[in-house]
């Protein structure tokens, strides 16, 4: 009889532990996954996929605006909330269907449970059973964090902005990363008048200055108000259902919605690690080694729950390599620099490498290139609003980092990033024909 039940047992069928199981599986082990709710995890389910349907959605109020300096005529178009909602959360359930038949493809076993580590091999589910396992893999995620002040059971998150019955005609949305800046963009598209409550004055700490200070010059353009250096001292909700939102450094401010996007803490509470001595950090995180192995040799943990680099690509590829590292005989580790990343605000916003602020505090000396320019579309339309791009590059011309802001961003810098992962230069981006007329050609007309 087999010692253990599976070989490898998965608490959280997210991006990052389907493919972990996957690949375990395909490398011979027996395994199963337990998940209390939906396959999928954070990103299809209620972050990434879901939110980049409402950026689409939201992006059709400026393009109808627009549509009239290219001859078309688009009269008194109307927008429903409730058809693009419910459409978003059916293509939710249909991903998440193709999820669960990607574990059933590769003879993963499915346990919709709860699931908490009962031991260094053991899993207890909620019904009481208990499971052995010769590898236990924690990739439960993480969830929002909501500030513990008077009235915050009256606030909302990013989870639950998929689910509102009606938009809100004013919405205060607390925090400075990129859930709250792209949530104030979408609900500002929608007409819901939108204010951001940030207890610092940094906007995306992280990223480009200057890009992220252009961002801002946009946001308020568009109508989006700020609220620096403030905390929340209470929310009282009124008679008429409002939300009165006390806060420091500045007057009350009554709303109908407060969303809270003040970050993303790791689950790993109730799960029984503290118990069996797994290292935990100050926010929850479970502590791992390069490989992904937590201070318990049998037990691995993946993605946000570990707290290093919170992205469903990255998750995607701790698993990955943790299957090959623990299944398949080849010890793989992840490599975190270059990682791109963007903010899907309007206009988008996205960097990958050394901005310039961190080049010159790591590299001394560096040149840095921009693009200040106008999109063709926009010059048409008579939109006033401006793209950034920018390249840093060391002393000897090597690209560290690319910095673009502007429609499309992200999609351009995907390809952009190889660039700056494989150590080209300046020279090799100025060799490189242009292709006109684009935004990209932006990136090799720098000089």
């Amino acid at each position: 009889m087999a010692q253990y039940d599976y070989d490898l047992f998965t608490i959280g069928a997210g991006s990052g532990g389907v493919r972990a199981s996957r690949i375990a599986a395909a490398h011979g082990a027996k395994v199963a996954v337990a998940e209390e709710h939906k396959i999928g995890g954070t990103c299809v389910v209620r972050g990434c996929v879901p939110k980049k349907m409402l950026v689409y959605g939201a992006h059709f109020a400026e393009d109808l605006q627009d549509a009239k300096a290219f001859g078309w005529s688009v009269d008194n178009p109307t927008f429903d909330w409730t058809v693009l909602r419910d459409n978003v959360l059916g293509e939710v359930e249909r991903l998440s269907g193709l999820y669960t038949q990607t574990l059933d493809n590769n003879n993963v076993t499915l346990i919709h449970q709860r699931a908490s580590v009962s031991g260094p091999n053991e899993v207890t589910l909620a019904d009481g059973s208990k499971v052995t396992a010769k590898y236990i893999l924690i990739a439960t995620g993480a969830r929002p964090h909501v500030p513990g002040c008077p009235g915050h059971e009256h606030g909302i998150t990013s989870n639950d902005a998929f689910h509102l019955e009606a938009l809100p005609k004013r919405i205060l949305i607390a925090g400075g990363g990129y859930i709250a800046n792209e949530f104030a963009g979408i609900f500002n598209e929608f007409g819901t008048h939108v204010t951001i409550i940030n207890r610092s004055d940094t906007l995306l700490r992280g990223y480009d200055e200057q890009l992220r200070d252009r961002l801002l010059q946009i946001s308020l353009t568009k109508g989006i108000d700020f609220r620096f250096n403030a905390e929340f001292r209470g929310i009282e909700k009124q008679a008429d259902g409002t939300l009165k939102v006390a806060m420091t450094n500045h007057e009350d401010l009554v709303v109908d919605a407060v969303m809270f996007a003040t970050g993303r803490l790791p689950n790993s509470e109730g799960l029984g690690l503290d118990t069996l001595g797994v290292d935990l950090g100050e926010r929850g995180e479970i502590k791992v080694d390069r490989f992904s192995k937590t201070s318990v040799d049998s037990i691995y943990a993946i993605g946000d729950v570990t707290d290093r680099v919170q992205l469903t690509p990255v998750a995607i590829r701790e698993g990955h390599a943790f299957a090959d590292t623990v299944f398949g005989g080849k010890p793989t580790t992840v490599d975190y620099s270059c990682v791109p990343s963007a903010v899907f605000s309007h206009p988008p916003l996205c960097g990958v490498g050394l901005t310039e602020s961190q080049a010159r505090n790591t590299l001394g000396a560096v040149k840095v290139y921009t693009s200040d320019f106008r999109p063709m579309k926009h010059v048409l339309a008579g939109r006033n609003e401006r793209s950034l791009y920018k390249l840093v590059c060391d002393e000897a011309d090597k690209i560290v980092g690319i910095h673009l802001l502007g429609p499309d961003a992200p999609e351009i810098l995907q390809g952009a990033a190889v660039a700056v992962k494989a150590g080209l230069s300046k020279t090799d981006f100025d060799a490189t024909v242009a292709i006109h007329p684009t935004m990209a050609e932006e990136l090799v007309l720098m000089r």
